[in-house]
């Protein structure tokens, strides 16, 4: 009996190392995040980061080796994210919906997670180094596919002629800069910082002008 529990047993404790492992990543990835933020890959130090998510600098080498291969997965996994909020963009659904969606998605990034767009800002400001060949290849891709879909959208009368890139560069200018430029704009509004409410009514707002400029009616809800 004591046989055929071992197996089982086995799995378990396999299963608790897995959480745990993965527990342990997402505290060395929030922490690298925080770090790249504030001072950029060459200014980043794998101690800082150590100390930021409480763990001995020989863990953290355990699961990154290098602070490239670390910087690299905070970048993906941030790129990931954004892209993911796009997943409504398809051939048969409705633009307004999805575009409005996708606006929406971003800005409610912008709100909730700030420090992963600013990482992202500082590595483009600095002529993507690090992402180059990413941009180039498959967020490319991406771009295109999401275009090709948007142009089906124009050849088949559902929203006005315009450059499909063009419009996805603009939402994410209009909404990542909630996040980049988060302090500028509390400044210039007179706040400590954006509340929740300002953060929907920005949404609203910049749904409503890049939906109208396509032709589009925006959605009730």
């Amino acid at each position: 009996m004591a046989m055929n529990d071992q197996p089982g047993a086995d799995a378990a404790n396999g299963g608790v190392r897995q959480r745990s492992r993965a527990s342990i990543e997402r505290r060395i990835l929030e922490a690298a995040e925080s770090v790249f933020a504030e001072a950029g890959f060459n200014g980043a130090t794998t101690a800082e980061i150590a100390r930021r998510a409480a763990i001995p600098k020989a863990n953290l080498h355990y699961y990154f080796n290098t602070k490239e291969e670390l910087y690299q997965q905070v970048l993906t996994g941030i790129i990931g994210t954004w892209l993911h909020t796009a997943d409504e963009i398809t051939a048969d659904a409705d633009p307004a919906r999805a575009l409005a969606h996708y606006i929406t998605a971003k800005i409610e990034l912008a709100r909730e997670q700030p420090i992963p767009s600013r990482v992202f800002a500082n590595e483009i400001i600095h002529g993507a180094p690090h992402l180059g060949t990413y941009l180039g290849t498959e967020l490319r891709a991406w771009v295109d596919a999401k275009a090709k879909v948007i142009r089906a959208w124009i050849a088949a009368g559902k929203m006005r002629e315009l450059d499909p890139k063009h419009l996805l560069f603009m939402i994410w200018a209009s909404t990542q800069t909630y996040a980049d430029f988060a302090s500028q704009i509390s400044a210039v509004l007179g706040k400590e910082q954006l509340s929740p409410q300002d953060y929907k009514a920005v949404a609203r707002q910049v749904t409503e002008i890049i939906l109208r400029g396509c032709g589009l009616t925006p959605p009730s809800s």
